[in-house]
């Protein structure tokens, strides 16, 4: 398959790209930058350069390609609502130009706004609203009325290996400057989480053989308790771990305390069972241990 790639520079897009050349499918990947074209081309892939904005691009690389992998987002969560919109109007084109085809457009999605303290599976339906993001899953899928192959890759929270910048290097910085490795409450609620590549292989599984509207879970661990997260982050940094009230998380952890305050356990029976998909890459508290967030 020729395979278009958003977010190819990014930490789970270049997976996604070495995972589908390594399976011999041809990527090209969209490059916004030159830092990021040079990141594409040493992974193999084409470069096609452009940003989310460049919906004339978008429409081109798509119509010249089998399937689509939508990973690129801008995560600026003080400008959320223009982020949605530009996400939106990407999807719109990208399925456009894979109207009637029965292209595969694989869109990478989350769980917030899903469940309320209990397990989150994929029968769970796409929200209606609770995260700017709904509306862009929603529109994803609408395109399986048009002849396309759409499918939602909700991700854990936590996609973690070697150089992740993610949530949990976030959770390890903050930690340094604090003193002490925080949890609120007591830590009882729960995050999941999957390997950068395990996740990779996922979505390259959902590429080739997604059904049409399909949600899939990038869920290797149903959830690991945030006071866990941060005990470990405190043993690895050598300093003490300790709860905070939740009045406190905003002042404490800023824009994280959203995310780390979340209860969101999950699923992935379904998309085992369907993708005969097995996680057998090394778990978050694995990672942790090894030093990658700590050292």
């Amino acid at each position: 398959m020729r395979v278009f790639v958003t977010g190819a520079s990014g930490w789970i897009g270049s997976a996604t790209v070495t995972e589908l050349l390594a399976a011999g499918h041809r990527v090209t990947g969209l490059a916004r930058s030159d830092d990021a074209a040079t990141t594409v081309a040493a992974l193999g892939a084409e470069v096609r350069r452009g940003s989310l904005d460049d919906l004339d691009v978008l429409r081109a690389a798509a119509a010249e390609s089998d399937g689509v992998v939508h990973m690129g987002y801008n995560h600026d969560f003080s400008r959320m609502a223009d982020a949605a919109a530009t996400d939106q109007a990407a999807i719109a084109a990208l399925g456009e130009a894979l109207d009637g085809t029965g292209g595969a457009l694989v869109i990478a999605s989350g769980l917030a706004g899903l469940g309320s303290g209990g397990l989150i599976t994929e029968e769970d339906p796409v929200p209606s609203a609770a995260h700017p993001r709904a509306a862009s899953a929603a529109l994803a899928l609408s395109f399986a009325e048009r002849g396309v192959r759409p499918s939602i890759v909700r991700f854990a929270p936590t996609v973690h290996g070697p150089g992740d910048h993610g949530f949990v290097a976030t959770l390890a910085r903050i930690a340094r400057e604090k003193g002490f490795s925080a949890y609120v409450g007591d830590g009882s609620n729960r995050w999941p989480a999957v390997h950068r590549a395990d996740a990779a292989v996922l979505v390259r599984r959902a590429v080739e053989d997604a059904p049409p509207a399909s949600i899939v879970h990038a869920i290797a661990e149903e959830g690991v308790p945030t006071r866990t997260i941060a005990e470990a982050i405190g043993e690895g940094l050598g300093i003490p771990s300790r709860s905070i009230p939740a009045e406190q998380a905003p002042d404490h952890f800023g824009w994280m305390a959203m995310f780390f305050s979340a209860d969101l356990p999950a699923s992935s029976e379904l998309t085992r069972a369907r993708f005969s998909w097995t996680p057998t890459h090394p778990t978050l508290l694995d990672d942790l241990k090894a030093g990658y967030y700590t050292s």
